[in-house]
């Protein structure tokens, strides 16, 4: 009993840490609704990764065949399913990732009339969160079997952690809503995370023998930490930069439209 328990609380810990890559995807793509589902947006977003790990773990057998059933061959080099998921899933990563960075900061403001073109809608930020979520559920799941051989102590860890992140999620929107830098650092861990998950798909020996998720993970705590830092020491001296979002149209006396305000990015 005592090793099950141990074994609950580790498990539980290790879902929560790999579950912030996970709340930062899912925290970027909810900005992109519309205000008022917003938060209905975030929690369903959590809810279908906490369904997609239960499904995955009932599937642990299946997955464990993914690591060595060879898909196709690259240039020479045997690609498992296993790996074609973990590649996808990175390439997807850098280009949304990618293109999020530029719709914030080079994209132009919308025009009057004109439907902002980075308006998400909740069914397809659910789909690519259900994607997503595929390919960062995959090791956690696989983790998760070699921590612990009890099921009810993986879907319990999964359910605890998931009820943690539910708690937590809003909270963490409002602090990278009032600090943009650390909503820009977010999408920056998100492509590091990309860029591991294809080194990882590509050659799976290598990255674990060189180790590259514990330097990731070294290089995103040391950044949050120093922009931490950065935060409590320059907050009171400065005004964030507002990153582009989606303005609301406002009019006036004369029932005429105003002008988008100009961006602070110059």
């Amino acid at each position: 009993m005592i090793e099950s328990l141990i074994a609950l609380i580790t498990l539980t810990a290790l879902e929560i840490v790999l579950g912030v890559d996970n709340i930062i995807f899912i925290t970027i793509l909810a900005s992109r609704l519309p205000a008022h589902e917003q938060a209905w947006g975030r929690r369903l977003g959590i809810a279908i990764a906490v369904v997609g790990r239960l499904l995955l773990l009932t599937l642990i057998n299946w997955i464990q065949q993914l690591r060595h059933v060879v898909a196709l061959v690259v240039l020479g080099h045997p690609l498992t399913y296993r790996s074609l998921v973990l590649i996808a899933g990175g390439l997807f990563l850098l280009a949304k990732s990618t293109h999020e960075i530029h719709a914030r900061l080079e994209a132009e403001e919308p025009e009057q009339g004109h439907r902002p073109p980075n308006r998400l809608t909740l069914p397809a930020m659910l789909v690519q969160v259900a994607l997503i979520d595929m390919v960062f559920s995959l090791d956690s799941v696989i983790t998760a079997v070699g921590i612990a051989n009890q099921f009810w102590v993986m879907v319990t860890a999964i359910l605890v952690a998931a009820s943690i992140m539910i708690i937590a999620v809003d909270a963490i929107n409002r602090f990278m809503e009032q600090h943009p830098s650390m909503k820009m650092l977010g999408l920056s861990f998100l492509v590091l995370i990309g860029a591991v998950l294809i080194a990882e798909g590509w050659s799976p020996e290598q990255a674990e023998a060189l180790g590259l998720k514990n330097y990731a993970y070294f290089a995103m705590a040391f950044s949050f930490f120093v922009e931490l830092l950065n935060i409590r020491l320059y907050r009171r001296r400065t005004q964030p930069v507002r990153l582009h979002r989606t303005p609301r149209v406002k009019t006036t006396s004369a029932g005429k439209p105003q002008s988008p305000p100009e961006s602070t990015l110059g």
